[in-house]
């Protein structure tokens, strides 16, 4: 009766150790290898009765091999932990058998009885080895607690190596999205400073803008360029970085008024995987991408009033959180901000924060419109026509003195912009030496009563004209935005501005 209580103790023992064994994989859910690994010498020692527990990981190219003792009470002796590893370490290489070996102790007198047992589903993730003073050891059951730990281990061990090889190759994604990211803007950017990067003109009203130039571009302080759409507001941005001291780091533009506000502060600021619907993977936003270099904002008066806050705070701190993630980064990026909107008047309004609009114009720029420096529109006009006929493969071409007469006298109200789109589509319709064109888009659709007839008669006329031949279509390939060398968002605020509406 005895031995059968003393059968059943030994079952419910058992029964625990291996409860406790089962339950290990929720101990070390979350910790590195290492810490799995003597968590589990640790449980081996107080389940088995252990004089040492021994365990080796074999490093690869990324982590050195890891060697682990971990013994039950002081050694008698004076060897250290590393002294124990070495001696097991010289055993194990010359022992290829799972059975009970008995060695002379490491760690006090009289012999050792050990096993070992190989790691990995390969058997070859390195080994555990554990030893005891008793000469029985291991029993059946001993033997079977020894296995259910190893298999527990096997599988942490394939788990964790399941999860480094996903983040290896998430991380691998994220660089190779950031490299296309990277790649599409400089490809961008090569293309713009092929086709446009040169700024032309001799006139004393932009004589002074490249002057002002030149003074903040070594410095980091924020600049406001200001001004009607099409004068090359960009341009001037890209010439600020060009002559700054980060023109070999990257330079990052981003229109404002062309992504929805549901998705610009991702664009911006990059967002996690799953932040939103259709977020399925980890994207850079554009104020990381322009790290140590410029990021220039256009249309920034279009920016919503919630995000404006945020943006505030990465001119200030230099630091923000992706959509989605809790984790700060930290940039250095210098800010090139630009708009044709009264930033004034929509502060007065309620429609812009006022400490953004204080920080954004530490150093303002003011583009004078093409109708104020007309003495740079024949430059400009021989440089479009130059540049375009060798992209159209055409022969150099001429501009005659009547032509020439037409675009100083037209006032351009989609500035340098409209000139280049105009100039471009005579470069198409020329089949002669002589620039041909169309002069008849120049003039107003309308004559007015009065010889000075204002500007902006002129401009609310030739907008008309514009809107009435694309039948009132704003947008698109035949609107009249493209017509008129302006953006959609431009356009519309010119009709708001000078009270034109569709005729019902």
């Amino acid at each position: 009766m005895r031995d059968n209580n003393q059968d059943v103790q030994k079952l419910h023992g058992c029964i625990n150790d291996l409860i406790s064994l089962m339950a290990m994989p929720a101990i070390w859910n979350g910790n590195d290898i290492t810490k799995v690994a003597k968590t589990l010498l640790d449980v081996l020692l107080r389940i088995l009765g252990l004089e040492f527990a021994y365990l080796r990981l074999k490093g690869d190219a990324q982590s050195p091999t890891t060697e682990i003792c971990r013994i039950a009470k002081a050694p008698s002796s004076d060897k250290s932990e590393s002294d124990i590893t070495k001696i097991l370490s010289s055993w194990l290489d010359n022992v290829n058998a799972t059975e009970t070996v008995s060695l002379p102790n490491p760690i006090g007198s009289g012999e050792i009885y050990a096993i070992h047992e190989p790691l990995g589903l390969d058997r070859k993730r390195g080994v555990v080895a554990v030893a005891s003073r008793d000469p029985g050891f291991p029993n059946p059951i001993e033997r079977l607690l020894f296995k259910s730990a190893i298999n527990q281990v096997i599988i942490e061990l394939q788990r964790h190596e399941v999860y480094a090889a996903r983040c290896q190759m998430e991380l691998a994604e994220q660089r190779r999205n950031q490299l296309q990211d990277e790649n599409m803007n400089l490809r961008r950017q090569l293309q713009l400073e092929d086709k446009e990067n040169k700024i032309v003109g001799l006139s004393l009203s932009l004589q002074k803008v490249m002057h002002h130039v030149n003074q903040v571009a070594p410095t980091k302080a924020c600049v406001l360029i200001q001004g009607e759409t099409g004068t090359g507001k960009e341009l001037i941005a890209r010439a600020i970085h060009h002559v700054s001291n980060r023109n070999q780091y990257p330079f990052i533009t981003l229109n404002c008024a062309a992504i929805p506000d549901g998705l610009l502060e991702a664009e911006l600021f990059g967002h996690e995987k799953g932040a939103f619907t259709h977020a399925t993977g980890q994207r850079i936003g554009r104020f990381e991408l322009a790290n140590g270099g410029t990021i220039f904002l256009d249309e920034i008066g279009e920016i919503p009033l919630a995000l404006q806050s945020k943006l505030l705070r990465v001119l200030q701190e230099q630091k923000f959180e992706r959509l989605g993630s809790s984790h700060t980064t930290r940039v250095n990026v210098r800010l090139i901000a630009a708009t044709n909107r009264d930033l004034n008047t929509m502060v007065a309004a309620g429609q812009f924060r006022s400490d953004l609009f204080y920080r954004l114009n530490v150093f303002p720029l003011l583009i004078p419109p093409l109708r104020k420096r007309k003495e740079d529109i024949p430059l400009l006009a021989r440089h479009f026509t130059h540049q375009l006929a060798a992209e159209y493969n055409k022969s150099t071409l001429e501009i005659s003195e009547k032509t020439m007469t037409a675009l100083c006298r037209y006032h351009w109200p989609g500035n340098v912009r409209e000139l280049g789109n105009f100039i471009e589509r005579s470069v198409i319709l020329s089949e002669s030496a002589e620039l041909e064109a169309p002069l008849a888009e120049l003039e107003p659709n309308y004559e007015p009563d009065q010889e000075d007839m204002s500007l902006v008669d002129f401009e609310r006329a030739h907008i008309l004209k514009a809107l009435q031949e694309s039948n009132w279509v704003v947008a698109g390939p035949s609107g009249a935005a493209v017509k008129l060398g302006m953006k959609r968002t431009s356009l519309q605020y010119k009709m708001q501005k000078l009270g034109i509406k569709r005729p019902r």
